[in-house]
């Protein structure tokens, strides 16, 4: 554990900021949760963050505002935020933070590193990925359904005393942080294994291991992957795994029972994050002059699902 605790905003209470948020808490850390809706603010506020799962069941008391200018004294800022509203809330607290505060990402998808960066400067943004698995069941609650490995570091590739401050404020809270010299190679990585997964689930809503278990997925799995390995290698960006199929299933494996966020958003009727996953790979592919029609067909999927919520058939 570190030295002394230190004052961290978590920026987006959903399942991924409620699970580093708690156990940020948990390890003697101030953390301020900030969100934009108040009555879930409110919530957090009198009853904490409940996490029950792998590491066990408990309450986790912890401050939550609407109030951007109630961060302004942290030392850390994770934005954990769905990709879509990275903007919005990096434009909220780039104002009130100090000059040398570090803004870390965990999220998914492409293009979070860049949105944080041309609002604070390169020098304070640290990126990166998680493989932890947390399902949000109501606000403030959560299930810690798997672990799995967090890797962090910079634009530049370099380590810089900012990038030790975080990896040593999440070592504390026993996330075991890996330290990344090519930070676009390891969310790439991540990128890959999420274009596996999440779309999947969200079209067949199976928890991440049943998607092993049919052929059916199995198949458009493996298709999905190597276009997105594909897209990468005509981008000169270098893949952490050698094999990232095998890679995909393992992490399959080790959250079996997670439902990825983007079934939580599917059945909670919330717009999803595949613009930023497979999307991506499907408009960076037509770029680089990759086909990807395992890709497209999948974002073309999810998102009907997502415009057409109140004409789907109920049981």
């Amino acid at each position: 554990m570190t030295q002394t605790s230190s004052s961290i905003a978590v920026v987006g209470p959903g399942a991924i900021g409620c699970l580093f948020g708690a156990m940020l808490r948990e390890a003697g850390h101030r953390v301020v949760m900030l969100d934009i809706h108040p009555e879930r603010a409110e919530k957090i506020n009198r009853e904490g963050i409940h996490v029950r799962g792998i590491s066990g069941e408990r309450d986790v008391g912890v401050v939550a505002t609407t109030r951007p200018a109630d961060v302004a004294d942290c030392e850390l800022v994770i934005i954990a935020t769905k990709t879509y509203d990275t903007r919005e809330a990096v434009r909220s607290i780039a104002g009130v933070i100090g000059p040398s505060t570090p803004v870390t990402t965990l999220q998914n998808g492409l293009g979070n590193v860049e949105l944080i960066s041309g609002a604070v400067g390169a020098g304070r943004t640290i990126g990166g990925i998680t493989s932890q698995g947390a399902t949000l069941v109501a606000n403030g609650s959560i299930i810690h359904a798997g672990t799995g490995k967090t890797v962090i570091g910079t634009p530049s590739g370099k380590t810089t005393g900012a990038l030790e401050r975080v990896k040593d404020i999440l070592d504390s809270a026993g996330f075991k942080p890996q330290v990344s010299g090519d930070l676009e190679g390891t969310i790439w990585s991540k990128l890959i294994i999420n274009v596996g997964i999440n779309a999947l689930t969200a079209i067949t809503r199976l928890n991440n291991g049943r998607l092993l278990e049919f052929e059916g997925t199995r198949r458009i799995m493996s298709a999905a992957v190597a276009e997105a390995a594909a897209v990468a290698r005509a981008k000169n960006i270098k893949i952490a795994h050698e094999d990232p199929l095998a890679q995909t299933e393992e992490v399959c494996r080790l959250t079996a029972t997670n439902v990825s966020s983007m079934l939580q958003d599917v059945l909670a009727g919330k717009r999803t994050e595949i613009d930023a996953i497979n999307g991506a790979v499907a408009r960076i592919g037509e770029e680089v002059g990759i086909a990807t029609p395992v890709n497209a067909a999948l974002a073309a999927l999810v998102t009907t699902i997502e415009s057409s919520y109140e004409l789907q058939v109920r049981p």
